[in-house]
């Protein structure tokens, strides 16, 4: 049976190898001999550790592991989806899931708890920051991937899952049984800093985000009687969807261009400009936009948006660096293909891949000595495996508690305490006081 599935599979590589290396109504020959040779070496591979290697193996896994192996070596940002992956990508656009309401990671090999979002079960129930999760119901997390832990923690609303918790301070380990419930994931946070000036923090970009923060510019308009000035704090913000960020741009521009978009195709190749007759809500107040190295993609078009088009002075360190654009494309079987199809470029016409956006004035660490600033450790889209080289310039004719912060509430004082908030806070109050008049 897995001989006959190798070998439709085989063919229907063969197949589609023979239509690529057709041109019009001929082949090149000449050309026919590589790519099989190529395939010849790839089934004898499949052959020889079917026949020999120490174990038995599914020939279907190895085919969607050599699959995904193809497509990671094209760039850091292209990938095979399996069913799973594509579920979790359609959750995290959405904005909400069936889970717990904890925001986790692997440190140092364990599973730790961020930060309990507040609200939630497992907020409510008492899980707190820090914790490490040693079980999901039975099942040790030692070895478990992030991946394997979110599968396990989420599902539907009105289940139950029992999490075994180490925390410091307590003799012995906490055992949590909490009833999962629906878990909105709030992309817009925002607070008053001080009378007339607001705060607005985007931690992604999902399918809600401009709704969202039209109705946050409304609600700070309406408590401080109109803002004086805006802080947009987009750091440690990795991006979403493309059309969110295009939108969000729109808000604060009447004229100008948003962003270039240029691929192989011409499909893949548009200019989005701003369109008054879309902005409702027009804001005139100074704006300071907030970044960092972990502000990438999505937070990188509205960052430049507003820079080229000196709507906004842009503040922290220099951004990570990610621009390019992929497009999600459904397979067979459940799977989807998410390939790079296009670069975008800045309203000035300069790409920014692996280079990132030069913020306007550059935020200074202070760090005590033995202190090391995580902005010099932190990866950026430039050391990144087979990452996009930039191209510097699109030619004109060719457009046709940051943990607690970002899940928890917000708390003005904690903010104030923030150095680049503080600071952008200090410059918009300087630009009211002797810029307007």
């Amino acid at each position: 049976m897995k001989k006959n599935i190798k070998s439709i599979i085989i063919g229907i590589i063969i197949l589609t190898l023979i239509l690529l290396a057709c041109v019009g109504n001929f082949c090149a020959i000449a050309d026919e001999e590589a790519p099989y040779k190529q395939l010849k070496l790839f089934t004898e591979v499949i052959d020889v550790i079917e026949k020999d290697y120490v174990d038995q193996v599914e020939t279907e896994k190895l085919i969607e592991e050599a699959t995904k192996g193809m497509v990671k070596s094209l760039d850091p940002h292209s990938a095979l989806l399996t069913p799973e992956d594509l579920k979790q990508l359609s959750i995290n656009t959405k904005g909400e899931f069936g889970g717990l309401g904890i925001v986790i990671t692997l440190k140092e090999e364990l599973l730790t708890v961020i930060s309990p979002i507040e609200g939630t079960p497992a907020y409510k129930i008492g899980v707190k920051s820090n914790d490490i999760i040693i079980k999901i119901d039975e099942k040790t997390t030692q070895g478990m991937s992030l991946s394997e832990a979110v599968s396990l923690l989420r599902g539907k609303k009105g289940t139950t899952v029992t999490i075994t918790v180490v925390r410091e301070g307590e003799p012995k380990p906490l055992e949590f049984k909490i009833t999962r419930d629906i878990i909105p994931i709030h992309s817009v946070k925002y607070a008053t800093l001080q009378p007339g000036y607001g705060y607005v923090r985007i931690t992604n970009f999902q399918e809600k985000t401009t709704t969202d923060i039209m109705d946050a510019l409304k609600k700070l308009n309406a408590q401080n009687k109109g803002l004086k000035g805006l802080l947009l704090d987009l750091r440690n913000n990795p991006g979403g969807l493309l059309e969110q960020a295009i939108s969000i741009s729109d808000l604060f521009l009447e004229t100008g261009t948003i962003l270039s978009v240029k691929g192989r195709e011409t499909t893949d190749q548009k200019v989005y400009a701003a369109n008054k007759s879309h902005n409702g809500n027009s804001q005139k107040y100074p704006i300071i936009v907030l970044v960092n190295g972990g502000s990438a993609s999505a937070s990188e078009i509205v960052a430049g948006a507003l820079q080229d088009n000196k709507r906004a002075l842009i503040l922290g360190t220099k951004t990570f660096g990610k621009g390019s654009v992929q497009n999600v494309k459904r397979l067979d079987n459940g799977y989807a293909l998410k390939l790079t199809i296009a670069k975008y470029y800045t309203p000035s016409g300069e790409s920014i891949q692996a280079k990132g956006i030069e913020p306007d004035i550059e935020e200074i660490y202070k760090f005590l000595k033995e202190e090391k600033n995580p902005e010099e450790s932190r990866i950026k889209e430039k050391d990144l495996i087979n990452h996009i080289e930039a191209e510097s310039v699109i030619k004109k004719d060719d457009q046709s508690k940051e943990g607690e912060h970002r899940y928890g509430e917000l708390i003005v004082e904690d903010l104030l305490a923030d150095s680049q908030i503080k600071r952008g806070l200090d410059l918009i109050i300087g630009y009211n006081k002797f810029i307007i008049k």
